[in-house]
């Protein structure tokens, strides 16, 4: 193999109670991504396309992530990076870590797969900590695992993935405005109430056991966030009333994609996630700021491949 395609999925993290904790993949929203294996012992990246970011590879997270593991493997080859954004960085969902854990992916197919997928999810942090000064494992980890995943501890790393009922589905309001994830989470507190706490992991507790039962009514119930939402949904113009379309239209719940400026919602088939796309168009649609909408199944499979050479 000296040439792999790869897809590599958007995802929601956080999904309204888990800050930190939680995320899906994207089944049909996501990075095109292709590696070129050469001579020169080196990352290099050719090619960015759909977004204005650095090809310098120590300062793009993509090239942070396979140095990394070039340089801990002892390779004997180098790589080429090519890279088609399809949804803009900033977004909220995902967009660095699409980018590290698709190259943490590709390098592995490379070296035969020397490394498990949680040994991936630990250089993919390398590119989180690179884009947004925090070793965030949740989005890396669902692009690597596929569906929803569940980070129950970062010291030690333990990732658990969720089971994903087949008729759930996300629909996404991405407004057009910056937001980095170093400012969004500069406004977090630093510390919460013992009754926020209670109250948040309980939903927690809730939203998995709902995915587990496929109960469409308790997913919806326990997406209540009571810590990041409070503080970050000032940040997103109109939040409150394109939540409450969503929930109108039909959607289980509703949230920040993320750090935002994203907005999801979770709904049982895709008639109603249609339907929430629209309610979602009836709130922006008047307000003078650009976006853009997707509808997604959550992606069971994760990055994979999609050509080899």
């Amino acid at each position: 193999m000296n040439k792999l395609h790869i897809f590599s999925p958007a995802t929601v993290a956080n999904v309204s109670c888990g800050f930190d904790a939680m995320a899906f993949a994207l089944e049909n929203l996501g990075d095109e991504m292709i590696f070129e294996k050469n001579e020169s012992g080196k990352v290099t990246i050719s090619v960015i396309e759909g977004a204005d970011l650095p090809k310098d590879p120590e300062k793009n997270v993509a090239g942070v992530v396979a140095q990394a593991m070039l340089d801990d493997s002892k390779a004997d080859f180098g790589v080429d990076i090519q890279i088609i954004k399809t949804y803009k960085p900033g977004s909220g969902m995902g967009s660095s870590a699409a980018s590290s854990a698709g190259a943490a992916f590709a390098i592995n197919k490379f070296l035969k797969e020397p490394y498990s997928t949680l040994e991936l999810v630990k250089f993919a942090q390398m590119g989180e900590l690179a884009a947004c000064g925090a070793p965030i494992a949740d989005n890396v980890s669902a692009v690597l695992y596929g569906g929803f995943v569940l980070i129950r501890s970062y010291e030690p790393l333990d990732v658990i993935s969720i089971p994903t009922p087949a008729q759930l589905y996300v629909t996404l309001i991405h407004p057009q405005i910056k937001l980095g994830t170093k400012e969004a989470r500069e406004v977090l507190p630093k510390s919460i109430d013992l009754q926020t706490a209670v109250s948040q992991w309980s939903n927690v507790g809730g939203l998995i056991s709902g995915l587990y039962a496929e109960d469409f009514n308790l997913i919806g119930r326990s997406m209540q966030d009571a810590v990041a939402e409070p503080v970050r949904k000032h940040f997103i113009p109109h939040f409150d009333a394109l939540k409450a379309a969503a929930l109108a239209a039909g959607a289980l719940g509703a949230g920040i994609s993320g750090s935002g400026p994203s907005v999801f919602a979770l709904s049982e088939g895709d008639v109603t996630a249609e339907k929430v796309k629209q309610a979602f168009d009836g709130v922006y649609k008047d307000k003078g700021i650009d976006y853009k909408l997707y509808v997604s199944k959550v992606g069971k499979e994760g990055v994979k491949s999609t050509g080899i050479l």
